[in-house]
């Protein structure tokens, strides 16, 4: 029987409790600031990030793991004997998945599939679990694909952010672009959609604007069931844990299958700029 192993990237950021147990691999996406790079989530944190930001001159950028990154992975899971499922942040945000190809054009393998997830954050990371577990109980690989290609279509991001200048200096805006120029004071509702950023609301205050992205939210769910739930921020915990809790209370709790607040990797956080919050959730898997 085959046994599939999981990779994915640092742009997931799944918390640690939920990714024991499983052959799950991160590859991390990097952070440039200056003259230094560093691993996504490996050699800085997201407190060590946001720390630096608030007194930094010059502005961090990212790039994507190189293919000889994903070579080197790839190369020891087949050695084992493992077959892989290789699923991560939307092509339309980042080359990562460009460079899982390239790695896969290299090794000339039938054992690896690669899964663009249109998603970023715990959207991924939800599809990349979702894998996992059905790798774990000894599905095939061909039976984790199908697995991770109706994942991606049972998984959502809706995020606010204080401010565009981060999606707007890095290039990420997308159709956020719409929403620049407004007012100061109005924070925008984005969203991911075929993985791209896209304008969903402005609402005049930031509460305001996250009692609207839960009523949105609950309005994508519709009746799937049931849900996973992700509060993700970038330097906000306690605004996380609000969010969450709010979110949680629309549901009956046997609806529920997860739920939990989680910060966002420095790769992401330096897009979104600090104070994003936001939900990532999969419904009816």
């Amino acid at each position: 029987m085959s046994k599939v192993a999981v990779v994915t990237d640092s742009t997931a950021y799944i918390p640690e409790h939920l990714a024991n147990g499983y052959v799950l691999h991160t590859i991390p996406l990097q952070v440039v600031w200056g003259g230094e790079t560093f691993r996504d989530g490996v050699d800085i944190t997201p407190l060590e990030f946001y720390t630096r930001l608030q007194h930094a001159k010059v502005m961090p950028t990212t790039s994507q793991p190189s293919p000889a990154a994903f070579q080197q992975v790839y190369t020891s899971l087949l050695e084992q004997g493992y077959d892989i499922l290789s699923i991560h942040i939307s092509a339309a945000l980042s080359g990562t998945i460009d460079s899982a190809l390239q790695a896969k054009q290299t090794l000339n393998t039938d054992r690896v599939v690669i899964i663009d997830s249109f998603s970023a954050g715990m959207g991924l990371g939800f599809q990349a679990l979702q894998v996992a577990r059905a790798a774990k109980q000894g599905a095939s690989l061909e039976e984790c694909k199908t697995i991770a290609e109706k994942a991606v279509n049972h998984t959502g991001v809706l995020f606010a952010v204080s401010t565009l200048e981060f999606l707007h200096r890095g290039g990420r805006i997308g159709g956020a672009a719409a929403f620049l120029g407004t007012a100061l004071g109005l924070k925008p509702i984005l969203g991911l959609e075929n993985g791209k950023i896209v304008a969903v609301e402005k609402i005049r205050t930031m509460n305001k604007a996250v009692d609207r992205l839960i009523d949105i939210f609950v309005e994508r769910v519709g009746s799937q069931r049931p849900i996973r739930i992700a509060a993700l921020h970038a330097n906000a915990p306690a605004e996380a844990e609000r969010l969450l809790e709010k979110a949680c209370q629309r549901f009956e709790p046997a609806e529920i299958a997860e739920a939990f607040a989680a910060t966002v990797s420095p790769v992401i956080g330096t897009h979104t700029g600090p104070g994003t919050v936001g939900i990532a959730y999969m419904a009816g898997m």
